[in-house]
């Protein structure tokens, strides 16, 4: 049995779920003239985060891989935005996005202690 509650530790595997949680969550609301423009900025920041991990594992060289981790931390951080404001306009979807905006935060500070590792060692 699994335990929902359990985090997944493959940060591929785990951006990747969090760029599909955001398309699942971005199609269950209404589009309208204030949301579309929220969901479709909300949409290319939160599943850039998984495509820039992918670039980082691949990077060329160390300070490729730092700076595309550092890429993926500013996307992750551009997305808990737009998450604020989608709950602005969305007040019954909060529960829904604090979730997300809590994994946000969870994947902002993975991300800066990489960075921060990274740079001990330069």
């Amino acid at each position: 049995m699994e335990d929902k509650n359990k985090k997944e530790y493959d940060l591929t595997k785990r951006t990747t779920k969090f760029g599909e949680d955001v398309i699942v969550l971005c199609k269950s609301i209404k589009i309208d003239i204030i949301n579309k423009p929220v969901i479709n900025q909300l949409i290319r920041s939160g599943t850039s985060v998984g495509a820039n991990y992918c670039e980082a594992t691949n990077g060329s060289s160390k300070k490729d891989f730092r700076n595309k981790i550092f890429i993926c931390k500013k996307e992750t951080q551009e997305t808990k935005h737009w998450f604020q404001l989608l709950a602005k306009c969305n007040p019954e979807k909060t529960e829904e996005i604090r979730k997300l905006w809590k994994e946000c935060q969870e994947l902002i500070m993975i991300f800066q202690k990489i960075v921060n590792t990274l740079d001990k060692r330069q």
